[in-house]
């Protein structure tokens, strides 16, 4: 297993987001690419599809919940998936150690 937590807010509402019939057997799929306005960018989706790279970030009861790939998770190593909630927008976010700086949003990240 890699060094990247998960909080209790993400997996509280990925497990929500599963139990809808339409996502039941899909996952948070955390990567990370280039671009953004700081050198990369966090993408987060919904998948139901493994990769052959993908590494799983936390499983429960044999159910992925959150999986990366190969190439982000020297990046999302000691990171942390969270959800906040604000008011006004909801969103799953990055608490990343490894990035150096990060744009307002904090969607992207230099390291």
């Amino acid at each position: 297993m890699s060094e990247i937590k998960v909080s209790t807010s993400a997996i509280a509402r990925i497990l929500e987001i599963q139990k809808k019939a339409e996502n039941h057997n899909k996952f948070l799929r955390v990567e990370i690419s280039g671009g953004g306005c700081n050198g990369f960018q966090y993408i987060f989706k919904l998948d139901d599809k493994t990769k052959k790279d993908d590494i799983e970030i936390l499983k429960q009861e044999e159910k992925i919940i959150v999986i990366t790939d190969e190439i982000s998770l020297p990046l999302l190593q000691n990171a942390e998936i969270d959800f906040v909630q604000e008011l006004g927008a909801s969103y799953f976010k990055v608490i990343n150690p490894n990035a150096a700086s990060s744009c307002g949003c904090g969607s992207s990240f230099s390291v």
